[in-house]
């Protein structure tokens, strides 16, 4: 017993209670909303992708210091300056648009929200993507073209903006309706997010990959460009062939079918995990892409 008491003497009744007001709680609070909504601008742009980068630079950094490798330290030091300033131009964009959201955002409705937003394990409902696969296949049946960017994870905010605003539910007449020729919405990409399509006439970035066969136009230059700065699953119906094409993480699948494109979008959706289906196994791949195809 004079033992415990002793433990307690000497190492713990010096611990006392700090003082606690409500400018500390509204502290905690501040930072804590503050980074929650930093956590989900990284994660809904391009951001992660520098995030992972700068994880491995910092991996970099602490072996240098552990190893003393001093010339790794000093290019550290000396770009350190450079890359911060290199940094906030290349995510200008992005950092706008977060700085746009956060003047339009209803800070109580997004309180309110987070109870609404669990179990909500699916992006696209099996009615929206039906009706992708519909509209796809009866454009394709006619040979008009088309470009749809279905979003993942990464949101293409600033795409979106080169577009026309829509904000309107997934239907087979609209997507045919927007890609009919002489229409004003036909020219461009059409996005989709969450099951809505949210602008028409996107304009998207042309990949630059050489290896891409020259048999293949803008459009599916476009959709490769999108699918290497984003994880989007973009669709393709060629206007001259009326084949229909995918284009995903930087790669061109070609001639696929209505069973394989509905099962793609349902792995978009996250109804199935991606690895238990090699769905691309026997799939005509772009002449001479080794690279891009399979």
């Amino acid at each position: 017993m004079h033992n415990i008491i002793g433990f307690f003497r000497d190492y713990v009744a010096w611990l006392t209670i700090p003082e606690f007001t409500i400018t500390d709680v509204l502290e905690i609070f501040i930072i804590a909303f503050a980074f929650y909504h930093i956590i989900l601008w990284i994660k809904d742009t391009r951001a992660w992708m520098l995030l992972k980068g700068m994880i491995v630079l910092g991996v970099v950094f602490l072996a240098a210091v552990v190893l003393e490798m001093s010339v790794v330290l000093w290019v550290f030091r000396n770009a350190m300056v450079v890359g911060i300033m290199a940094l906030i131009i290349i995510f200008q964009p992005e950092m706008r648009n977060a700085l746009e959201q956060l003047g339009r955002k209803n800070i109580l409705g997004t309180l309110t929200s987070f109870d609404s937003q669990k179990g909500k394990n699916e992006r696209y409902s099996e009615k929206s993507i039906q009706a992708m696969v519909k509209a796809v296949y009866d454009m394709a049946k006619v040979k008009t073209g088309a470009l749809i960017v279905v979003e993942k994870s990464i949101q293409c905010r600033e795409y979106e903006r080169t577009g026309i605003p829509i904000d309107s539910e997934i239907s087979s007449q609209l997507l045919v309706n927007i890609f009919e020729h002489n229409t004003p919405l036909h020219d461009g990409a059409v996005l989709v997010r969450d099951n809505r399509i949210v602008a028409a006439t996107c304009y998207l970035p042309l990949s630059n990959n050489l290896e891409v066969s020259k048999e293949l136009g803008t459009r599916h230059r476009a959709a490769l460009g999108i699918s290497e700065v984003s994880d989007s699953l973009t669709i393709i119906v060629s206007e001259e062939t009326g084949f229909v094409s995918l284009a995903y993480n930087g790669k061109l699948y070609r001639k696929i079918d209505a069973d394989t494109l509905q099962l793609r979008l349902k792995e978009a959706a996250r109804k199935i995990p991606e690895e238990k289906k090699k769905w691309w196994k026997g799939r005509r791949i772009v002449k001479n892409e080794k690279q891009i195809g399979e």
